[in-house]
C-alpha cells in the first residue's frame, strides 16, 4: 500500500476548507499512485473542526479512516510545540479531536504546548507521534531533549526539505540522527497543493486499515521510501502555485515558501 503520511487538506491556515479543492487534491493523490494518506492539517488552522465536519458530510468513515472515493484518509493534525517544532499526530478521529480540544489554549505563538505535555496527551489518546521535518531551518526538532525525541514513533523525511537541502545531504542528516535515537524514518510530501503528491511515498509491504497496523508496519520495517525523480519539479511547481493562489486571496507567502522561491 502506498501512503503519504504528511498532507494538508487546505491551501493555507487562513483559507476556508473547500470541498472542491479537497476533492481535486485527493484525485491527484490517486493519480500519483497513492492508496492512502494521513490528513495532518495544522491544528491552529482557521475552522479546524469545520474541516472534519465537512468530511463527515461528504465521505463515509468506518471508525478508522474516511473512504474518499477509494482512497483511505486517516485523521490527524500537525501541532506546534513551545520549544519550536511540529509534531504530526495520527489516529482515530474522536481521539484527534479530543486532543485538539485540549490544545484550545495553545493555538497562538507564545502559548504553544510544551513537547512533553503533548507527548503525554498523544500517549493517553493512543495517537501515532511523528516528528515533522526535524532539520527544517524554521522549525527544527533535532536540538530537543533526546529522551523526549525517543518517545516519538517516527521522523518525517519531508519532500520540501529534500528539495531545499538535496536528497543525499538530507538523508545523511536524518538517517544517523534517527538511528541513534532508535526511531524509524517515514516519508511525507507536506502537500498543500496537489502538484506535490507523489514526490515521496511510503511503500508498505501489505495494506493497512488501522493506524495501529500502520504503526506496526513501520516499526517492523515492512516498507520502503520511494523518491520521485520529479521531486524538485513537483515541489517547486507546487510552492509557486500555492504562492500565486495565496496572493490572489490576499495572503502573504510563508517563510518556507520565500526560501524555496529564493533558491529556485
Amino acid at each position: 500500500m502506498n501512503i503519504d503520511l504528511h498532507t494538508h487538506g487546505k491551501l493555507s491556515k487562513k483559507s476556508a476548507f473547500s470541498p472542491e479543492y479537497f476533492a481535486e487534491m485527493m484525485a491527484e493523490a490517486k493519480e500519483n499512485g497513492l492508496q492512502a494518506v494521513a490528513l495532518t492539517e495544522h491544528f491552529n488552522t482557521s475552522n479546524f473542526y469545520a474541516m472534519y465536519e465537512a468530511l463527515d458530510r461528504l465521505y463515509p468513515y468506518n471508525g478508522h479512516y474516511y473512504d474518499v472515493n477509494g482512497l483511505k484518509l486517516f485523521p490527524g493534525m500537525e501541532v506546534d510545540i513551545a520549544e519550536t517544532g511540529h509534531i504530526l499526530l495520527i489516529g482515530l478521529k474522536e481521539n484527534v479531536l479530543a486532543v485538539r480540544a485540549l490544545l484550545e489554549a495553545h493555538t497562538l505563538e507564545g502559548s504553544f504546548i510544551p513537547f512533553r505535555q503533548l507527548l503525554d496527551y498523544a500517549d493517553e489518546y493512543r495517537l501515532w507521534k511523528i516528528g515533522a521535518h526535524p532539520f527544517r531551518t524554521s522549525t527544527p526538532l533535532h536540538q530537543l531533549d533526546p529522551e523526549l525525541l525517543k518517545r516519538l514513533d517516527a521522523f518525517d523525511y519531508n519532500a520540501k526539505d529534500i528539495y531545499m537541502q538535496g536528497a543525499e545531504a538530507y538523508k545523511n542528516l536524518i538517517t544517523p540522527f534517527a538511528a541513534q535515537l532508535g526511531v524509524p524514518v517515514i516519508a511525507g510530501s507536506d502537500s498543500h497543493q496537489c502538484l506535490q503528491y507523489g514526490s515521496v511515498v511510503n511503500k508498505l509491504h501489505e495494506p493497512c486499515s488501522t493506524v495501529e497496523e500502520l504503526k506496526e508496519a513501520v516499526k517492523q520495517g515492512r516498507y520502503e521510501i520511494e523518491l520521485s525523480p520529479c521531486l524538485p519539479v513537483k515541489v517547486k511547481a507546487s510552492v509557486m502555485m500555492k504562492k500565486l493562489l495565496k496572493q490572489l486571496a490576499g495572503e502573504a507567502p510563508s517563510r518556507d515558501e520565500a526560501e524555496i522561491e529564493y533558491q529556485a
